[in-house]
């Protein structure tokens, strides 16, 4: 992925993360949101973090305009994009305490991205370079990191740069390992593992991009599991109803999974989940949950408000609401919770 990190950034980036590990060591790290025994029902958090000056000045808002997704975004603004982000899950707000409940050192971390929309509207090379370099801080070793996707050539294609082997973060598809052989099932749902998943995760971290879906409706975190599975093309029936609720229920997925961090820092609001420069915006934000069902339905009405700006009607009315959503949170699938009144979103402008 990307240039090699210097021995001088990696050191530093240690330092300021083991600075946020001092502030919490007094007392046993706060509880997540999700976790918190009250007595009451218990409260999603999604936390979205947004940074005006993520691709310099010249991209703050009227300047750069809606229709021009390109520009890089800066390394040091992502990293600490990223902090605000994660931070806001915890109770403390301190990406530490967060972090230190994701994953072990001895574990195996898989990070599943989505390359489907190429350099224009894939998970972000430099944000997941970003979650590599927390996760190691966190003690995690570099070589039992992997990025993954379905497909090596889409990763290259997004930007990543493929390793296998050696000491370094690993990246690589899934067709360099292959699917199980055995189907595993759930509800409607009939499909083989890929081997990444199986045999070399131990959690499993969620980096999808915030989209349109033509069928779908949107495609944010849940729908991202198809990249999971060997027959994602079975599953599009219906608006993929109740095809991505029962992906998601699919044991070594949802034993595994830890963490969604939605990548907002380009967005698609109509014509997805393709890559089109015209439907195109840059929020310059990241959506963070451990919830997906509740990122997914925060998600939904960010992609709503932006059509709303741009004088499209709602995807409900065009036929495409994504009742997966509901599905995921029903009684059958208890997947998270849709319902607002239990959602809290911690929001956070950076600059």
């Amino acid at each position: 992925m990307g240039s090699e990190r210097t021995s001088c950034r990696r050191e530093f980036l240690r330092n300021c993360f083991a600075q946020a590990l001092v502030l919490t060591s007094g007392g046993a790290a706060d509880a997540l949101i999700g976790a918190e025994k009250t007595g009451e029902p218990s409260i999603s958090r999604v936390s979205i973090a947004s940074d005006a000056l993520l691709r310099g000045a010249a991209t703050q808002q009227g300047q750069a305009g809606t229709r021009k997704p390109g520009g890089n975004v800066d390394s040091a603004r992502v990293l600490a994009l990223l902090d605000h982000a994660v931070g806001g899950l915890a109770s403390s707000g301190d990406p530490a305490s967060a972090w230190a409940r994701v994953a072990r050192p001895e574990q195996q971390v898989a990070i599943k991205v989505n390359t489907l929309g190429g350099r224009g509207l894939s998970s972000n090379v430099v944000l997941v370079e970003a979650i590599c370099e927390r996760l190691q801080t966190a003690g995690i070793r570099a070589q039992d990191i992997v990025v993954w996707d379905r497909s090596t050539e889409e990763l290259e294609r997004a930007g990543f740069r493929i390793r296998t082997g050696g000491n370094a973060v690993q990246c690589y598809g899934t067709d360099r390992v292959g699917y199980e052989e055995e189907l595993v099932s759930y509800g409607s749902v009939g499909s083989q593992l890929s081997r990444i998943l199986t045999r070399h995760c131990d959690v499993l971290i969620n980096v999808p991009v915030l989209k349109d879906h033509d069928g779908a409706g949107v495609s944010i975190a849940l729908k991202n599991m198809y990249g999971v599975i060997h027959n994602p093309n079975k599953y599009h029936p219906n608006g993929c109803d109740p095809y991505v609720a029962d992906v998601n229920m699919l044991a070594e997925i949802r034993s595994k999974l830890r963490l969604h961090i939605c990548d907002a820092t380009a967005a698609c609001f109509e014509g997805g989940p393709a890559f089109k420069p015209e439907f195109t915006w840059q929020p310059n934000a990241l959506m963070v949950a451990e919830d997906p069902v509740a990122l997914d339905q925060v998600g939904w009405e960010t992609v709503e408000r932006k059509r709303a700006e741009e004088g499209l009607k709602t995807i409900a009315a065009d036929g495409r609401a994504p009742r997966y959503i509901a599905t995921a949170a029903d009684k059958d699938h208890r997947l998270g919770t849709d319902d607002r009144k239990r959602i809290r979103i911690v929001e956070t402008r950076v600059a």
